[in-house]
Formats: structure tokens, C-alpha cells, sequence
């Protein structure tokens, strides 16, 4: 087959179709600049987010919540996969049509690879592109951490995240390698729709960032749900028999098997720069594999940019945006804005309920210097919050940090009910200074999870002398 050669040049030329890459290509293509931008596989047009990431999983929270405990489970699951793969394709088809219909950009879907700073090739089909641009930006994402473990490679019960949410199957016993964000929110979403689960997580303990009554808080839950977690638990090796895999671990010194029929690696995401040849490009990159940026996202090369989690940074959708905001500020701004103006930026565990995070928790407050004044109350005995009675989820609780001299919100875990929209309204309250006592005293629509502040924040359990 004979390949067409074709050279273009480009003001912009984006590497890869994530959130901030896109937003900057849009904005960028609507001021009437040509753009280029390139996506590896046409089953990723969007990013991570609306295709394997973000918007599968919550969905599969929400459909999991939904079973009955006549509905069977693997009915119940392969229907809601089929719910959740019609949504992703469409939005990713109006990601596409979205980006590729405007008049001065162009989608071109292939591997990009780096030849010098300037100039990048990729084959479309049967057309080879060699593309020239004046500004790069690379939104390559990241890509699932499958440990060095013997026997985890090869096994053909071993799945990603990515993988898991595309089969239909299932898995009646499911084992998830990684405690961290990714491997809970599994935890629970499984287990709800039936699987039996045992999360095995090397560190000492679960949610370790936390203080210990929050995190209490969420093992407390995921008993309830019937989920095992194995803290200090180093897997040692996963052997397949027949028709299910052995997974072998240590835990305080005591070796440990338990049988299951799928392994879930969550171990982390490493920044997929692996092939884009950025040696070539005389750009840096660290030793996890992320490219080195400024504070306004500039590589070692100043007209290539990184955004995303190819920088290194927080692995979140919402951080890939603000990325965009700094980029765009440099090339059609002021320039002025960069990673340093975040301030208390939140962040969502979606387990059921939701667990959200803004800021300083009371030990890391106290480990900076301030006076701490804590308010907290389980969300069962939350009397201005009917809306928990409503949805029937009682569980979790509201717990505030406080700087005792100023009554600045220092920071807030919520594990409750609509814990991820309430998170929002406590983190711009930080940035913008609102004192725990006007967002106590603040007039909220009833009934609604809003107005529980009304009540944890008047409900002092502790204060430093």
C-alpha cells in the first residue's frame, strides 16, 4: 500500500485530545488560528475523562445505587455498562464533531512522534503527516501502573481500570491491588453491584492523609458494605489456575492467599510520554516520566507546553482545565496566571457516600501553628438536614477545621450526601474568606444538604487553649 506524504504547517498544534488540550484548541481555533490536534486512538476523543475516566465510573456509582437486592447482579451490571458505553460514545462523538467541524481546526487521529522542536509526524491512515507548528502543547494524560509483581503480567485475570469498566462480565470475586482513590472508588462501586471484595493496600492503613476519625468514618462504611480491606498487605505473587487466580500476600509477617476471578490493578498512573520521542524535542522530562514545566506550564522548550497529568501535577480533570486558563493567559493574555493563584482546590473520593476534601486537615493544621477549632457532627444527627433523611443515606460525617483566632475555615472533610457539589461552596468560601461563622449563619433552601452547615459549624467538639 502506497502512503501519501503530506507536509502542513500549524499555529497550534495540540498532542493529545484531554481536557485542557482541547479547551485551548477550541478557543484558539474560534480566534481564527489554524490548529492541529492529534489523538492516538479514536476511541479517546475527549480525554481520559468522558471515556474511561471520570464519567464511566460516576456513572457506574450511580447505576451500582440503583440495584435492588431482587435485581440480579449480572444482569443488573452488563445492562448498566451497556447504559454507560451509549454515553460515552456520544460524548465522544460531540467531542469530535465538536472540535473537527470548526473551520480552522483539524483532528487527525495517530501517534505523534517528536523529530526536532518544531516538527512532528504522524500517520493517518494511509497518509503521513509531518506537521510544523509555532506553539506545542502536549496532553498526553497518563496511563495505568502495573507493577513488577510475579505472575501480575501474565495473568490473564488481571485487568486496569481502563479494561475492567469494558467488560461485561461480572466479577463474582474481584481483588483490587491499590487502596488509594481509584482503588476504594472501585471497592465500592463492585461491591455494590455484587461482587464479593478484598482491597489490599500496602501502606499501613487507608486514606492516611486523613485524620483518623474521617478516615474511621469510611472503614466504618465499607464494613457495612461487606468489603474487606487488607492494610500492610504486600502482594507477593498472583498464580492462575483453571478458572480463577491465586493471589498471595504478607501481612504483619503472615503469609495470606485468597482465591478470586479478577485482579484489579490500582496502583497509579505514570505520565504516557513513553513514545512521543521528547528527546528529540530537546524537552526534559523527570524521572517518573513527566515533563518538567514552569509555573506557567512552559517546558524546557519555551513555545511547548505540558499540560495535564503529563506534568506531573494533580491527576484531575478540573486541574487539566485550570491548565488551559495558564496557557491561554500566555498566549492570548496578560500572562500573568500560573499553577501558583490554586488555591484550596477540593478534591472527591465518589464511594457511597462520597468522602470531600478542601484544605488543611486538623493535624496538618495544628503542624503548621494554628490554634485549631474543630466542628464536626455524624451526618445521622444533623438536624438541619432533612435532605439525608430524604435520599435514605444517614452514614458519614461533617467535620470542619478552624483557626481558632480568626474563625478562617482552615479546611473540611464532608462524607456524606452530595458531599461533591457541597465541597464546592466551602472551597470558594476559603478563597474568598467567608468566616466559618457567615457560612454557619448563611440562609440556605430547605430541604436541602446545603443547609447542615447551619448545624456543624455551631457544634464545637474541640478547641485548643
Amino acid at each position: 500500500m502506497s502512503i501519501d506524504k503530506e507536509t502542513i504547517h500549524t499555529d497550534l498544534l495540540v498532542i493529545g485530545f484531554g481536557k485542557g488540550g482541547k479547551a485551548v484548541a477550541g478557543k484558539y481555533g474560534a480566534l481564527g488560528k489554524k490548529v492541529v490536534l492529534i489523538e492516538r486512538s479514536e476511541h479517546m476523543y475527549g480525554g481520559t475523562c468522558p471515556n474511561v475516566g471520570c464519567v464511566p465510573t460516576k456513572a457506574l456509582v450511580h447505576h451500582a445505587n440503583k440495584r435492588r437486592p431482587e435485581d440480579s447482579s449480572q444482569d443488573w451490571y452488563e445492562r448498566s455498562v451497556g447504559e454507560v458505553q451509549a454515553l460515552t460514545s456520544l460524548f465522544r462523538a460531540g467531542n469530535f464533531e465538536g472540535m473537527n467541524g470548526m473551520e480552522t481546526v483539524r483532528v487527525v487521529t495517530g501517534l505523534a512522534r517528536f523529530e526536532d522542536p518544531h516538527t512532528v509526524t504522524v500517520t493517518e491512515g494511509a497518509t503521513h503527516l509531518t506537521i510544523t507548528a509555532d506553539t506545542i502543547l502536549v496532553n498526553t494524560g497518563s496511563e495505568p501502573i502495573v507493577p513488577d509483581i510475579p505472575g501480575l503480567k501474565g495473568s490473564k485475570h488481571v485487568l486496569t481500570s481502563t479494561q475492567l469498566i469494558g467488560t461485561t462480565a461480572l466479577p463474582p470475586r474481584l481483588a483490587i491491588i491499590g487502596g488509594g482513590y481509584l482503588g476504594l472508588e472501585f471497592a465500592s462501586i463492585y461491591r455494590r453491584f455484587g461482587s464479593e471484595v478484598t482491597v489490599l493496600e500496602a501502606s499501613p492503613d487507608i486514606l492516611r492523609r486523613e485524620d483518623e476519625d474521617v478516615a474511621a468514618a469510611v472503614k466504618e462504611i465499607f464494613s457495612e458494605e461487606g468489603v474487606t480491606v487488607a492494610s500492610g498487605a504486600e502482594v507477593l505473587e498472583v498464580r492462575d489456575g483453571a478458572d480463577h487466580t491465586t493471589v498471595v500476600y504478607e501481612q504483619d509477617g503472615t503469609k495470606h492467599t485468597v482465591d478470586i476471578d479478577t485482579v484489579l490493578v490500582a496502583t497509579g498512573r505514570r505520565p504516557a510520554t513513553s513514545e512521543l520521542n521528547l528527546e528529540a524535542a530537546g524537552v526534559s522530562v523527570t524521572d517518573r516520566g513527566a515533563i518538567e514545566v514552569d509555573r506557567h506550564l512552559r517546558s524546557s522548550q519555551p513555545h511547548i507546553f505540558a499540560l495535564g497529568d503529563v506534568n506531573g501535577g494533580p491527576q484531575f480533570t478540573y486541574i487539566s482545565l485550570d491548565d488551559s486558563r495558564i496557557v491561554l493567559d500566555q498566549l492570548t493574555g496578560e500572562g500573568r496566571r500560573n499553577t501558583d493563584d490554586r488555591a484550596d482546590v477540593p478534591h472527591t473520593l465518589f464511594i457511597t457516600p462520597p468522602l470531600a476534601t478542601v484544605g488543611l486537615t486538623e493535624t496538618e493544621a495544628r503542624a503548621a501553628g494554628h490554634r485549631v477549632k474543630v466542628a464536626s457532627q455524624p451526618v445521622a444527627e444533623i438536624i438541619a438536614m432533612p435532605r439525608a433523611y430524604v435520599v435514605e443515606e444517614t452514614r458519614g460525617m461533617m467535620k470542619f477545621v478552624i483557626d481558632a483566632d480568626t474563625d478562617k475555615i482552615l479546611g473540611a472533610a464532608l462524607l456524606s450526601t452530595d458531599s461533591q457539589e457541597l465541597i464546592n461552596t466551602v472551597a470558594l468560601a476559603m478563597r474568598q474568606g467567608v468566616t466559618a461563622s457567615e457560612l454557619r449563619d448563611s440562609v440556605y433552601t430547605h430541604p436541602s444538604s446545603t443547609e447542615a452547615f447551619n448545624d456543624v459549624l455551631g457544634t464545637v467538639v474541640r478547641i485548643d487553649n
